[in-house]
């Protein structure tokens, strides 16, 4: 019986034949029901898949193909199961999918035209599994891309039409502050905050266009050398200006002389000096900021330390936000325009690197 394969009739004996016979019916009936549970699931979810508006594609230790989905098809031009063993950089040739690929950091998706329509924006993600398989998860995202290519121009627009208006207040209110007419000088006080105010709204504006035109340019290579040690001896100097002399300020440089980097040297200058003037700004009296410059592990390390006022620990994945503030009015007082580590994020983001931020 056991040998036949045919379980579905175990024989009628009695004894202890029949309570092993009897046993081994009803294990290998559990072991059925199951397997057929197992199947069912294994069915559903491939229909659930399938049915995703999204492309799912299962990819081998080396980057072949193994299953996909209909959306595969649609968004990626995949053809399942004709392409099943083709690697996928050689069905996927974009140059930002292949670095992305060959890099290994798979925590944030790549954006790219789709294979099939260049008009069409796909974000691709990487997710690794098992025994060194990934899963690539592709989203059509052209329209988020569309209404975020609206909100930069009406921001770039704005901005650009607000710099005008606000160079002339600011011109005037320099000039009624110079004048020495008896008339203007009971309005002193007021011509100050009016020209505080345009100050800061110009720099609000500045940084507005700025942010736009990091946000607008295409991804380049960017293989211009810069000497960073100079650069942050500018920096510290300029920000040792800065200081308030209440507030006694020790600004410390420690720099690997012979360490230069290749970017745009406006940009990094622009993301550091953020960093730093961050740091001084919100830096107690008698304080120190601490600046350093070093190779760790194979990779540049820019590390701005003080022992200011810190930030909560909840708030700590906002303040890279757009006009986000910690503390307002410190903010305000401080002439800041919130948007300083906005700009930092996307300098570092075209510079393929990341900030870190530790706060005690």
């Amino acid at each position: 019986w056991i040998s036949s394969g045919d379980w579905s009739n175990p024989p009628a004996v009695s004894g202890p034949w029949g309570e092993v016979y009897g046993h081994y019916y009803r294990l290998k009936k559990r072991n059925r029901r199951r397997k057929q549970r197992l199947l069912t699931m294994l069915n559903q979810f491939q229909e659930s898949a399938a049915a995703l508006p999204d492309a799912t594609v299962e990819l081998g230790e080396r980057g072949e193909i193994f299953r996909g989905n209909a959306a595969a098809l649609r968004l990626l031009g995949f053809k399942i199961p004709q392409d099943v063993g083709v690697r996928i950089d050689n069905l996927i040739r974009n140059p930002l999918f292949a670095d992305y690929l060959q890099q290994g950091d798979y925590r944030e998706p790549v954006l790219f035209p789709s294979p099939i329509d260049e008009n069409r924006v796909l974000s691709v993600q990487l997710v690794p599994y098992g025994d060194k398989q990934k899963l690539l998860v592709a989203r059509d995202v052209t329209r988020l891309q569309q209404l975020e290519k609206v909100r930069q121009d009406f921001v770039a627009n704005v901005s650009h039409e607000l710099k005008t208006p606000l160079t002339v207040l600011s011109g005037f209110v320099e000039m009624m502050q110079d004048s020495q007419d008896a008339s203007t000088q009971k309005w002193a006080r007021s011509l100050q905050l009016m020209g505080e105010q345009t100050t800061r709204m110009k720099n609000i504006v500045e940084d507005l266009l700025l942010l736009s035109r990091l946000e607008t340019k295409e991804r380049r290579v960017i293989d211009h050398e810069v000497n960073v040690p100079t650069l942050l001896t500018i920096i510290r100097d300029e920000a040792q200006a800065l200081c308030q002399p209440e507030q006694q300020l020790t600004i410390a440089l420690d720099i690997d002389a012979n360490l230069w980097l290749r970017g745009d040297e406006a940009e990094l200058r622009s993301g550091m000096t953020n960093l730093v003037a961050n740091a001084v700004h919100y830096s107690r009296p008698g304080g120190s900021v601490e600046i350093l410059w070093r190779e760790v592990a194979g990779q540049a390390v820019f590390t701005v330390k003080d022992n200011g006022i810190g930030i909560p620990a909840e708030e700590v994945h906002r303040i890279t936000e757009r006009f986000y503030r910690v503390d307002k009015s410190r903010t305000r007082q401080s002439g800041g325009t919130g948007l300083g580590l906005a700009i930092v994020k996307h300098v570092l983001a075209r510079h393929q690197a990341e900030l870190q931020i530790k706060s005690t």
